[in-house]
């Protein structure tokens, strides 16, 4: 049994990883520990391989998910981890998130009350504030008020309080408007965790910066940071910079299948959107929309071929498209790479997304499952 089907194939490098995680570590503050964001999978990457080479290579404690499911596929690899649920878990399931040792992100009063009503042993949690990226969280015109909520809540039974976060909206824009909006942000979780500590409160934690701010605005204040895109080396907006060094972890690569001639007139791919208007050397390379290469990279995307860009021609298939080769010399068999380096040339995840309007997040989060992760270094 061959170790995989050369088909179409992500490679991940745990090296570039390592070297990631060293230079996200050298932006924060001693004081501030990386929180691994490795939901959804790890962003596509593979979250045992990425989450053993973190904790137990890099010296990562923190972790984050999105859900219990998750959190418990972590604690597996990861048994002695700090895990927190930045997702909702049904109260239902409080009893599981005690078994595992999990750290629950708190919404609300409400949910908190919910949560710990038929557990007779202490859930642990992380308070979550909207401090204006309308999505979830408790929500208050001043900190004042924040923090009055928040020392009702410390009264909860069976409610183990460890810290308070907020999430950014808007920390990946530079804009002169953006930049107040998220400085006000800020200020808010800032002012509600000084209020609870002038009130003898003393959290172990208060944590804001996600990917964009521990780039850009890095902050001694917050105890975590929310590494996510940029642990695996892209972008978390593409019209900024992200420190030098940072590299991408994942590439793409394919094979060709089949190289053929076609005539001016000859019609390629579903629709015959594409028709050739002269003599052209076409060649079929095996991955498809349903690896996670998007439809909507037909008669746009390029590949590269020995080093050389080569544009797809017509619509992308289900499991195959075609490219031209007509100016270089190509045949079955051969390697070709949708995302990532071939000679001195690069096509970046962050790329393919400026193509069809979204961004290099969806882009690695949605290679299938049908394609292998080989892991190197």
């Amino acid at each position: 049994m061959k170790p995989y089907l050369k088909r179409a194939w992500a490679e991940v490098s745990l090296g570039k990883l390592k070297n990631n995680v060293g230079i996200i570590k050298s932006l924060n503050s001693p004081d501030t520990k990386i929180m691994a964001v490795v939901k959804a999978d790890a962003y596509g990457h593979g979250e045992e391989p990425i989450c053993r080479c973190l904790a137990e290579e890099c010296g990562i404690e923190y972790f984050a998910v999105s859900n219990l499911d998750e959190a418990i596929t972590v604690r597996r690899f990861c048994p002695d981890a700090e895990i927190l649920i930045l997702g909702y878990t049904p109260p239902e399931y409080a009893h599981e998130i005690v078994q595992y040792n999990i750290i629950q992100g708190i919404v609300s009063t409400e949910y908190a009350e919910m949560l710990v009503r038929n557990i007779s042993e202490p859930l642990r949690c992380h308070i979550k504030i909207d401090t204006g990226m309308g999505r979830i969280g408790l929500k208050h015109d001043t900190p004042e008020a924040c923090a009055e909520e928040i020392k009702n809540m410390l009264e909860i039974n069976n409610l183990f309080v460890e810290g308070i976060y907020t999430h950014f909206a808007v920390a990946d824009s530079d804009t002169p408007d953006n930049v107040a909006y998220t400085d006000r942000q800020e200020k808010f979780i800032c002012d509600t965790y000084d209020i609870l500590k002038n009130h003898g409160i003393n959290l172990p934690h208060v944590h804001f910066m996600n990917s964009a701010a521990t780039c850009y605005r890095n902050n001694p204040k917050s105890t975590l940071s929310r590494a996510g895109i940029i642990l695996y080396g892209l972008h978390p907006d593409i019209s900024l910079d992200i420190p030098e060094g940072l590299e991408p972890v994942m590439s793409v690569k394919a094979v060709v299948s089949h190289v053929k001639t076609v005539d001016k007139g000859d019609c390629i791919s579903y629709g015959r959107t594409f028709i050739a208007d002269h003599e052209m050397k076409i060649a079929t390379v095996t991955v498809g929309y349903a690896d996670g290469y998007s439809r909507l990279l037909s008669s746009k995307g390029e590949i590269l071929v020995h080093g050389k860009r080569c544009k797809i021609v017509g619509r992308v298939c289900m499991d195959q498209l075609m490219i031209d080769v007509s100016e270089i010399e190509v045949k079955s068999g051969d390697i070709v790479t949708l995302i990532g380096k071939d000679g001195d040339d690069c096509i970046t995840a962050d790329e393919l997304a400026s193509l069809y309007g979204t961004i290099g997040y969806e882009v690695v989060c949605g290679i299938s499952k049908r394609v292998p992760r080989i892991y190197i270094d």
